[in-house]
């Protein structure tokens, strides 16, 4: 995109008043933004939903010293910008309903053929992050683009799981790309942005406002040919990104949790509704499959763990012994010496290695979790 298109572009969507389906009629209706700005007050009320008011802010827009400044500071950031009427423009998301006039792209948005959801809580459990990271890595494993929302918990997983092992994954932030929410998740936001894309629709500078999210959610699931809610609360923004879904034709999924627990009671009602219960990614790919015009990667999991196993040493007796014993559920290193029969040395050198190994990882509190594989 030009310079000066890229102008009068941004210019567009600061014009007080125009929303996303007036700014798709009007891109519509005129041959580029320049020619929106030439035009008449007549001809642009002549354009479904523009009324006399919308048609005088287009006419008596003034802020270009602004719009000049977001154009130098997006190529500053290597931040591009393509349209709905773009062939980069994700194909998913031009058939929702209200889908964005533009977004903002830090990184590379490719034609990501076939892209499925990982949504949760933020206050993710351990078993929940092991779950997601695990769901992440075998669909990336399958040539599956991963799409969260970078916020913690479950979607910080996500984002890990599919990058993991070399593969794509989207974040759609509700933010500008120049505001990153959570703070802390600036070097995910980077490394995604490396291989994958950050989006938004915000222009820069704006904030992580409450209303955003929501709003943010339906693009999440617009990417998407299904969504999978792994963790949530009964009054988790991760349903509404499910009933977004469901609203955009697209199938919801749920991974089941215990019954006794807060962060699966979302999860577990979805099921109860007609959501697709998750158990392994092969789920989501059987019913996902029959929508998809382009062939999915075959399983590479087993290829890759029988790869890894030949270049590491085989484990010792005491170390086999402690990793039969951690699981997906933290485990206390008290638990573990008490389990395996082992001294408290021999299990300390024991989790040593396995953690050099990439077997297991330390939780805090001295709590020990198996890596995803």
């Amino acid at each position: 995109m030009d310079e000066e298109t890229l102008t009068y572009l941004l210019a567009l969507q600061r014009v007080e008043g125009l929303g996303n389906t007036s700014m798709r009629a009007l891109m519509t209706a005129f041959p580029s933004p320049a020619a929106v700005f030439a035009a008449p007050a007549e001809a642009l009320m002549s354009v479904a939903g523009i009324g006399a008011k919308t048609a005088s802010a287009v006419r008596e827009f003034n802020n270009w010293g602004e719009v000049k400044r977001d154009v130098l500071e997006l190529k500053r950031r290597r931040i591009t910008v393509v349209t709905f009427k773009d062939d980069a423009f994700p194909r998913l998301l031009k058939e929702i309903p209200d889908c964005p006039a533009l977004l903002y792209v830090a990184g590379e948005l490719k034609r990501d053929e076939v892209c499925v959801a990982l949504v949760g809580s933020r206050n993710a459990s351990a078993y929940g992050t092991y779950t997601t990271e695990k769901i992440a890595r075998d669909l990336a494993l399958r040539g599956v683009t991963v799409v969260s929302g970078l916020a913690r918990g479950i979607d910080t997983a996500a984002h890990r799981g599919a990058l993991a092992v070399g593969g794509r994954t989207i974040a759609v932030l509700g933010s500008g790309l120049d505001v990153v929410y959570p703070p802390q998740n600036l070097p995910l936001f980077k490394e995604i942005a490396e291989t994958g894309a950050v989006v938004s629709e915000y222009p820069l500078g704006t904030r992580p406002l409450a209303p955003h999210f929501p709003a943010r959610n339906r693009i999440i699931s617009g990417l998407s040919h299904g969504v999978v809610v792994v963790e949530a609360t009964e009054k988790s923004g991760s349903l509404i990104t499910a009933r977004l879904a469901l609203e955009q034709g697209r199938e919801v999924f749920s991974v089941p949790g215990g019954i006794d627990l807060p962060g699966s009671r979302g999860t577990n009602r979805l099921i109860k509704e007609g959501a697709k219960l998750v158990e392994s990614v092969d789920d989501i790919i059987t019913e996902i499959l029959p929508q998809l015009e382009v062939p999915l990667a075959p399983p590479r999991r087993q290829a890759r763990e029988e790869e890894e196993k030949g270049h590491q040493e085989p484990l010792g007796e005491g170390e086999r012994k402690v990793l039969e014993n951690i699981d997906h559920e933290p485990r206390h290193v008290d638990v573990l010496i008490q389990r395996t029969g082992l001294t408290p040395q021999e299990v300390m050198n024991a989790l040593l290695i396995l953690e050099l190994k990439g077997l297991i990882r330390q939780l805090p509190g001295k709590n020990y979790i198996r890596e995803v594989n």
